[in-house]
């Protein structure tokens, strides 16, 4: 790709309003940036949208909330459907508990907290005790907890934070004999977990970024560390580099008896090479067991002797794989557990025992073998839902699962893993009635005859006569599977006759690995083809019409919606692109946006994957003089995974364009960032306006 270049006029437009239209948008400058791919110009007039810290892009969504928030503001039933997701949210939320030296932790939020606290408690039974309360951290529960791990001798704990949504994340030290936080801090880390060795940790830093561009530089050249207790992070011991590829990732592992540190090295987010290093000799080096990013290797523990690992490795849907470390080449692995029809999602080792959990149609299945691969008994689930935690240890045979369903509230079971009986530890006091909902799942054609798995749930007595409000969401990509999910922030909806609607499209990993590739880089319009078919089918068979039809999707579900709106702006009535990625052509030049890759490609690989990124480009596809459904895109300031650029530009072309008297509207979140450790407050803000536009936009009348 040649360099941009930047002519030194700009011009100043309003974004066309119609006359029909009731909104007036707020000015956008244009600027004349042209990038060329391949001998193709590319203008890109909102180039700089891109400036996350400028006095003018801070101008612009400033103006542009003051619009938005206007025209929520005037949703009749807004505050009315606030006060019902409060009143739903407004119960105790319990995390799994889980098992260290001894004593039981767990998180709970009370209710209303903007974040949940850990507790500890000597018992199952005991009165639980506060070990962390990040709602201390911050006086507007903007600091979120991201992590914690425990140190294998049990005196310490280390917790990761990161503050108003960043991927950015700060590590500390508890002493867990006086519960205090100790002088240790570690600064630039992201995406990995530490990993205990001894008094200290393993851990992966980037250098500090350039001042400004904290939020969209991108990152590279990280590093893996080794952090003693008590030490300054600039005396920190470097473990590992890579000075030649500065795109890599690296993730520490250490087994819980800490013999072995394994090294999992990615590019993208598809493959990782995995190096192994004996941590009692002082003297080894790491062994690099796997050097090649064509597959997936991951650590599963160390018992008995023996390494135990999940791979795809000439499995698409996954096997575990057994390594003598006294011998550790590739051919010596021995198959533990083969490969089956229905993929194998992840496995925990319980209680001497390999717990499974399978994906059979997008729904899970736990099956427990011995270390042998021998098959021992299923653990029978309450119906077809998803297990969205599994804890438990290797020497002990309690254990705890947390259950859920698209109308099945998070249920916690207590398992005996001797005898394989679950109980009730905790259910969700949700204010609802489950009873008067169903969920079922459906089967539909694509447009190249694949079948598709989709899940709609509803009120029991609805009727097929095409007149339902119904909202149609997805994913898509990166081996993502999108299992039956709880959300109160659905069951307004769903009580105003709403059905709600999950589509198992191409590019996750519902199926396996085969599942995620045809989703992927030439094979990506696969995706959005799907969830058009998915629109097509419910509309064929009288769930629904086009004038009561929403979608919905975040990240690469933001791509998707936004594909699909500007290929087919006739088929849907609401759309909702949330913290998406929607220039096609830039997205790999920020942040971590490089390690996405795998999945769509970029403009500069090769003339035909500029091409191809270009003909779905959301950004690069809005059409003037096109009639667009209502769209409400949704982002947050502080977004360093998507940066908040992709959804700047799109609202600015698509208000620009936009034919129609329905509303094009950007809901700019301050101190917001993807989505994780978004205090609950901020999330029913985000939620209450999101439903109020699509409620208000498809027409319902809502009864509180």
């Amino acid at each position: 790709m040649k360099p941009i270049y930047v002519l030194s006029f700009s011009v100043i437009f309003m974004a066309a309003c119609h006359s029909s239209s009731k909104i007036s948008y707020p000015h956008t400058q244009k600027e004349n940036v042209t990038d060329h791919y391949f001998g193709t110009e590319v203008a890109d007039p909102y180039r700089w949208l891109e400036n996350d810290t400028s006095a003018a892009t801070a101008a612009w969504v400033k103006a542009q909330n003051e619009v938005t928030f206007n025209y929520l503001e005037k949703i009749p039933f807004r505050n009315a459907l606030k006060n019902r997701l409060t009143e739903l949210n407004d119960y105790p939320k319990l995390g799994a508990p889980f098992k260290k030296h001894g004593k039981y932790y767990f998180f709970k939020n009370n209710g209303l907290q903007p974040q949940s606290i850990l507790y500890q408690q000597l018992t199952l039974y005991s009165e639980p005790e506060i070990l962390l309360d990040p709602n201390t951290l911050s006086s507007d529960g903007t600091v979120a907890l991201s992590s914690v791990s425990f140190s294998n001798v049990g005196h310490y704990m280390a917790y990761s934070v990161a503050k108003s949504g960043s991927d950015w994340n700060e590590i500390f030290v508890l002493n867990l004999d006086n519960r205090q936080t100790l002088s240790d801090h570690i600064q630039w880390t992201k995406f990995w977990n530490v990993a205990w060795k001894g008094n200290g940790f393993y851990y992966i830093a980037y250098d500090a970024p350039q001042k400004g561009k904290e939020l969209s530089a991108k990152n590279e050249f990280p590093k893996v560390y080794y952090h003693q207790i008590g030490q300054l992070q600039n005396k920190d011991l470097l473990i590992y580099q890579d000075k030649n590829h500065p795109l890599r990732e690296f993730g520490p592992f250490v087994t819980e008896d800490e013999k072995y540190l394994f090294l999992i090295i990615t590019e993208t987010t598809t493959g990782n090479a995995l190096l192994m290093k004996d941590l009692s000799d002082p003297k080894a080096d790491f062994v690099t067991l796997v050097d090649g990013f064509e597959n997936d290797y991951s650590v599963i523990g160390h018992i008995n002797g023996k390494i135990y690992i999940l791979t795809n490795w000439e499995a698409p849907n996954k096997r575990i794989m057994e390594i003598d470390p006294e011998h550790p080449s590739r051919e010596n692995w021995k198959e533990v557990i083969p490969e089956q029809k229905t993929v194998l999602e992840s496995v925990e080792i319980i209680d001497g025992k390999f717990f499974c959990l399978y994906l059979k149609d997008a729904a899970h299945r736990l099956f427990a073998h011995d270390l042998s691969g021998k098959l021992l008994y299923e653990v029978k689930l309450p119906t077809l839902g998803s297990v969205i935690s599994l804890t438990g240890s290797k020497d002990d045979s309690e254990a705890f699962y947390t259950f859920s369903s698209f109308t099945f509230p998070p249920t916690i079971y207590r398992l005996d893993a001797d005898k394989n009986v679950s109980e009730i530890f905790q259910k969700a006091q949700v204010k609802f009635q489950p009873e008067n909902f169903v969920t079922e799942q459906v089967f539909y054609t694509a447009k190249d005859g694949t079948k598709v798995p989709m899940f709609l749930s509803y009120r029991k007595g609805m009727k097929k006569d095409g007149k339902n409000p119904l909202m149609l969401y997805g994913y898509g990509g990166f081996n993502i599977s999108m299992t039956p999910s709880f959300s109160v922030s659905r069951i307004p909806f769903l009580e105003s006759g709403g059905i709600y609607a999950v589509a198992n499209i191409r590019g996750g990993g519902e199926y396996g690995e085969s599942w995620h590739m045809a989703g992927t880089k030439m094979q990506k319009k696969n995706v959005f083809d799907d969830f058009i078919a998915a629109a097509e089918f419910l509309i064929a068979e009288g769930y629904t019409s086009s004038k009561k039809l929403a979608i919905d999707g975040g990240s690469n579900g933001g791509l998707l919606v936004g594909a699909c709106l500007t290929q087919r702006p006739d088929l849907f009535a609401v759309a909702v692109p949330e913290v998406g990625v929607l220039d096609m052509l830039r997205y790999h030049l920020f942040t971590i946006g490089w390690s996405w890759a795998s999945d769509y490609g970029t403009s500069e690989e090769s003339k035909e994957m500029f091409a191809y990124l270009k003909s779905y480009s959301p950004l690069h596809n809005v059409v003037k003089g096109t009639k667009y459904p209502a769209v409400l895109i949704m982002t947050g300031d502080h977004d360093d995974r998507v940066v908040p650029a992709h959804s700047f530009k799109f609202a600015a072309a698509l208000q620009e364009a936009n034919a129609s008297d329905k509303p094009v509207l950007i809901r700019v979140d301050s101190n917001a960032g993807h989505g994780a450790g978004k205090p609950l407050g901020k999330l029913i803000d985000a939620q209450t306006d999101m439903w109020s536009f699509v409620m208000y936009n498809l027409g319902m009348k809502p009864k509180w």
